[in-house]
């Protein structure tokens, strides 16, 4: 039993110092022994029953002076180690350096909010950085606390709940040749694994892929015929959401797509694989559309919901295996058509065939909608005029200093 200055007792844990200042001591439950001090005794009294309580329920922590830089060296060196190569933990070094610590750094655990989050973030928005960038940065931070909540640095995420979102009109969602290709090594032999093959090898809107028959395929000339598209939607007069076939989006939409020799094998089995379903006994297409390439296992035609769901339970499975920030995000269909234009570019199709491909109104508009693109394209055509076997058009001294 500890005792005040005078021997009156004071309880177990409880003393004075020779100063006058009470304390209070007892072990957490991290084995360590804590100590508080007051100079009022009901004010310790108090302080030490929120203590024991706030122990007891594990609302405490383990260090309230650790500062974000210092876990930070916890998390890249403990959490991920073996568990990312050393080049990602390079980049992630890097985003933290660059656009982490010179803001939240020094700042403790305990101190940081949802709302500095949310200003980190916007003030990387205002500096022109892109989503990609900004939600690294989120993502980075969310993993970040999730790791010291579950070791006890703190008692709560405030990066949780914290979302971005893509502005599709500045930021087109396009998979890098690293993403597409490990997206279709886990699609193969899964349901619509020919339908996201031929999304991404013509770039045609969801809405005509929907729409295909097999009459509008020409194997022989190696394209595709666009000349309609399928909505699901509730029109004047519908009791509800119903199919409807139109024409294509514009005058320019109505085109031939060259089929590659993937797109080919894979109209090739849509072809059987449509058989097979509707040759099921408990298979019965919408009249009116019975001639439709591509049908949902049911036998029904396919709309937005059940492509983007086809796509997101792909990507769940590649994430699966993932650590958190290496993990694909989701898309929706209409990335297959930005990754194929994408595609186009890199491989120095010219933007006008580009245009005729994707079947925009004008130039102007395939150039505004992949400037990301274009933007690199050019600089790789100058660096043609610069390589080496161009400058022999120049005296070697003209180059001298």
């Amino acid at each position: 039993m500890g005792k005040d200055l005078c021997g009156k007792e004071l309880g177990p844990g409880f003393g004075q110092r020779k100063n006058g200042q009470y304390y209070a001591r007892f072990e957490n439950r991290f084995g360590t022994r804590q100590t508080l001090y007051s100079m009022d005794l009901q004010e310790l009294r108090d302080k030490y029953n929120t203590a024991v309580y706030e122990n007891k329920k594990k609302m405490n922590i383990v260090d309230d002076g650790t500062t974000l830089d210092d876990f930070f060296e916890i998390w890249i060196n403990e959490y991920k180690y073996k568990i990312i190569r050393e080049n990602t933990k390079q980049g992630y070094k890097t985003v933290y350096k660059k656009h982490i610590s010179p803001i939240l750094g020094k700042r403790k655990l305990l101190e940081i909010t949802a709302l500095m989050v949310r200003a980190l973030l916007n003030n990387l928005d205002k500096q022109g950085f892109g989503y990609e960038t900004r939600n690294r940065v989120r993502v980075m931070l969310l993993d970040i606390f999730d790791k010291a909540l579950m070791d006890n640095y703190v008692n709560r995420n405030p990066v949780k709940g914290i979302k971005l979102l893509r502005d599709e009109k500045k930021e087109i969602r396009v998979l890098t040749k690293e993403e597409q290709i490990e997206f279709f090594e886990c699609a193969a032999g899964t349901f619509y694994f020919n339908l996201f093959v031929v999304a991404v090898e013509t770039g045609l809107r969801p809405g005509e892929l929907y729409a295909l028959t097999p009459e509008d395929i020409d194997l022989k000339n190696k394209e595709i015929r666009v000349n309609k598209t399928l909505v699901y939607q509730k029109f004047e007069g519908d009791d509800g959401k119903a199919y409807h076939l139109g024409p294509p989006k514009t005058k320019a939409s109505k085109r031939k797509v060259p089929i590659t020799a993937r797109c080919e094998t894979a109209l090739k089995k849509q072809m059987k694989q449509r058989k097979v379903i509707l040759n099921r006994h408990n298979v019965t297409p919408i009249q009116g559309f019975e001639d439709l390439l591509f049908l949902s296992t049911l036998g029904t035609p396919l709309n937005a919901s059940t492509y983007c769901d086809a796509i997101a339970r792909i990507v769940e499975t590649i994430n699966l295996m993932k650590d958190p920030l290496e993990q694909m995000e989701k898309f929706s269909g209409h990335c297959f058509r930005h990754t194929f234009a994408t595609r186009c570019f890199e491989a120095d199709i010219s933007p006008k065939t580009v245009q005729a491909y994707m079947g925009h109104a004008t130039l102007q508009m395939t150039m505004d909608l992949y400037t990301h693109v274009t933007e690199d394209f050019k600089q790789s055509e100058i660096e043609k005029l610069e390589s080496k076997e161009n400058k022999v058009l120049y005296s070697e001294n003209m180059y001298a200093m």
